[in-house]
C-alpha cells in the first residue's frame, strides 16, 4: 500500500493534535466538520460542482470537508493494477477486493462516530430525502465510486457497505452520483443554506412533491400569480399549497402518493 495522501478540500482549522505537522500536510482534519471521504480512480473530478454555490461556500468556511482517496495508489505492481477479469467469464473488468479493501482501511483513519460506508451502484437503494437526512446526521461518510463492471462482492460484504443508486440508469462511473449524494446531504447540514425553513417545505420533506412557486412580476405573458397567493391570508395560502402538492404528487408520482395515503391511514 502506498502512503501517498489523498487530496483534501476545505478551510484549515486548528485543533489540538499529537501530530502538529498535520496542519501543513495536504490532508488537514477539520475538527468537528462533517466529512465526505471519496474513494475514486479520478480524484481530479472533485470537488467538481461541489466547489460552487452554497456547498462550495460552506466547504471554504469549514462547515464540511471533502477528502479524495485515489484508489490507484492502492493498486498492485508497477502499474498499480486495480482490476481483473470477472470470475466465470464475461465482458469488462471488476475492481479487486484486496485493492478496494486497502482503500477502505485507509479511509477509516479519522472516521469516528457514526460513519456509513457507501458504494454508488445502479442496483443499490434509491437515493431519497430520508437517506440524505440520515447521512447528514452522521459524523461523515465514505463513498466508493465504482468503475468498469463493478466491484468484487466480497469486499462489499466484508465492510458492510450500503449500495446506493442515483436512478435506474447506468453511468460510466460513480463520481457524478457521489457528487449528487454529497450535495443533497451537505445542504441539510446546519448553517449551509442559512435558512433552515427552506428545507422543510421543499419536495419530499413531507412525502409530497413541492407546490408551484411564483414571484414578481405579478403578471407575465398574460399569466397572473394565483389570486390566493396575493391575498395575505396565510391559512388560505397554506391550504392552497397543500392541495397543489397533493394534486401534483397524485398525478406525477403515484408511488409517492400511495405511500402518503398509507401513512395517513396508519
Amino acid at each position: 500500500m502506498a502512503d501517498k495522501p489523498g487530496k483534501s478540500h476545505g478551510r484549515l482549522a486548528i485543533r489540538p493534535s499529537i501530530k502538529p505537522q498535520e496542519l501543513i500536510t495536504p490532508t488537514p482534519q477539520l475538527h468537528g466538520a462533517w466529512t465526505a471521504k471519496v474513494i475514486t480512480l479520478f480524484p481530479d473530478l472533485f470537488p467538481g460542482v461541489l466547489g460552487g454555490s452554497l456547498t462550495g461556500k460552506a466547504l471554504q468556511e469549514g462547515l464540511w470537508q471533502l477528502e479524495t482517496i485515489d484508489l490507484r495508489e492502492f493498486g498492485d505492481g508497477k502499474h498499480r493494477n486495480v482490476d481483473d477479469t470477472p470470475a466465470g467469464g464475461g465482458a469488462g473488468m471488476v475492481l479487486r477486493p484486496d485493492v478496494v479493501g486497502r482503500a477502505f482501511d485507509a479511509a477509516r483513519d479519522g472516521a469516528r462516530g457514526i460513519w456509513p460506508v457507501l458504494y454508488m451502484s445502479p442496483r443499490g437503494r434509491p437515493m431519497d430525502q430520508a437517506l440524505m437526512r440520515s447521512l447528514s446526521e452522521a459524523d461523515g461518510v465514505t463513498i466508493l465510486c465504482g468503475r468498469f463492471e463493478g466491484v468484487d462482492q466480497r469486499v462489499l460484504d466484508h465492510y458492510d457497505v450500503l449500495e446506493v443508486s442515483l436512478g435506474d440508469f447506468i453511468l460510466t462511473g460513480g463520481e457524478i452520483a457521489a457528487q449528487a449524494l454529497i450535495d443533497a446531504t451537505v445542504r441539510l447540514r446546519p448553517g449551509v443554506l442559512g435558512n433552515a425553513q427552506s428545507t422543510e417545505a421543499e419536495s419530499f420533506s413531507n412525502g409530497l412533491l413541492e407546490h408551484p412557486q411564483y414571484t414578481r412580476p405579478a403578471e407575465w405573458q398574460g399569466r397572473a400569480i394565483p389570486e390566493v397567493l396575493m391575498s395575505g391570508h396565510h391559512g388560505k395560502i397554506d391550504a392552497w399549497r397543500r392541495a397543489q402538492s397533493e394534486g401534483l404528487t397524485r398525478a406525477r408520482r403515484p408511488d409517492l402518493w400511495a405511500a402518503h395515503e398509507a401513512r395517513s391511514k396508519g
